[in-house]
């Protein structure tokens, strides 16, 4: 919805309906992933895309459907269907697109959707698409950080649908990600029957990993499962290499407290940041962590050694300066103790301990704990 919010937002704003159609899921090489969307105007214009030509056409026959009076549709395109061939689907893919209209009654809180899109605050719009009650699909809820002054608008027809789904989909806006959720009929986890779609609009949450080493390329490949834009960093240009790094976005070569200090300085460094100091050498680490622990907001911030050497570094942290309320923020030695011997499983045990804070989790087993598994 964000490329065509601007033109769904201006005849929303006249009071005019228009028809919108959203890719909601894809497998195989679906041209377009989930959230492209495509309008259909109320003067017949068509803007934007589900497919880049392939089902448009259909798509906007649909839309023209809905506008006339129709429920909302769920319509699936795919390479083995007749239908689908017929419109021109010959890529190979499969797509799910979920057509509905869009007003100031079916969509009142566009407009501040709108505004948190254009502000960069995270909100994410979770849409019923599929239910056996044909009247509940269509419905609605806006959702957005428990920290929000407002955090969650509308509703799928039920208070346990709606904690189901909030929770869900704040998981899912807190690593940049949309998708389609399955429930049952009630918010049902392992219910069938009913399809939420959850379109998230933040940005990525960013991983910087100081160190260019093999437990860094393996921590970049986890961080980018988790739904993380990854840099890495390392002053030494040898090391830090795209062919190193396949899994980063990007690699940046620069001293690590110089390039977060002016990633901090430009507004790149949120409370949704997680800094992963590997470099394991004091002439990197404490400049670094002298600008990480001093920083307003960060998730998180770890630091690989052995005891002995954190012992070090706190010792040298405390000489340049740094108070002890300030070095409570530091988890180091980073991770948790799952027994990790290679990169690949240090990397896990760093990424459970990212999530354990991020969440409020314990680290404890859970067949020894009693309550509540999600805290949020």
């Amino acid at each position: 919805m964000r490329d065509v919010l601007p033109q769904l937002l201006g005849w929303w704003r006249e009071g005019r309906p228009v028809a919108m159609g959203t890719v909601v899921a894809t497998w195989k090489s679906a041209p377009r992933q989930a959230g492209a969307a495509m309008l259909v105007g109320p003067d017949g214009e068509a803007v934007g895309s589900v497919s880049g030509g392939c089902v448009e056409g259909a798509v906007y026959e649909l839309g023209e459907q809905v506008l006339g009076g129709g429920r909302p549709v769920l319509q699936r395109y795919g390479v083995s269907d007749d239908d689908a061939f017929a419109v021109g689907l010959t890529c190979g893919g499969i797509l799910d697109v979920f057509v509905e209209q869009v007003d100031p009654a079916t969509f009142p809180d566009l407009d501040e959707v709108a505004d948190d899109v254009e502000a960069g605050r995270p909100v994410a719009v979770a849409t019923l698409v599929e239910h056996p009650d044909p009247d509940r699909v269509g419905a609605r809820i806006v959702v957005r950080p428990q920290d929000a002054d407002t955090p969650t608008r509308g509703s799928l027809g039920s208070p346990r649908f709606d904690a189901a789904v909030t929770d869900d989909a704040r998981g899912l806006l807190a690593a940049g990600r949309t998708e389609t959720l399955g429930y049952g009929p009630d918010g049902e986890r392992r219910g069938e029957g009913a399809r939420v779609f959850v379109s998230s609009y933040a940005p990525r949450p960013r991983m910087i990993v100081f160190g260019a080493i093999d437990f860094a390329a393996a921590l970049a490949r986890i961080g980018t499962f988790l739904g993380y834009r990854v840099t890495v960093c390392d002053a030494r240009p040898v090391f830090a290499t795209r062919s190193r790094f396949p899994d980063a976005d990007e690699v940046v070569v620069s001293w690590p407290h110089r390039y977060l200090a002016a990633e901090a300085e430009a507004g790149r460094i949120d409370r949704r940041t997680v800094l992963a100091v590997l470099t394991h050498d004091p002439k990197f680490d404490v400049p670094v962590l002298q600008v990480a622990l001093r920083l307003p907001e960060v998730g998180y911030i770890g630091a690989m050694g052995s005891r002995r050497t954190h012992e070090d570094r706190l010792a040298r942290l405390r000489d340049a300066g740094l108070t002890d309320d300030e070095l409570t923020r530091l988890s180091s030695p980073i991770g948790l103790d799952l027994g990790a011997r290679t990169p690949e499983e240090t990397a896990v045990s760093i990424a459970a301990e990212i999530i354990s804070t991020e969440w409020g989790g314990t680290g404890d087993r859970l067949t020894e704990t009693a309550g509540a598994i999600h805290r949020h």
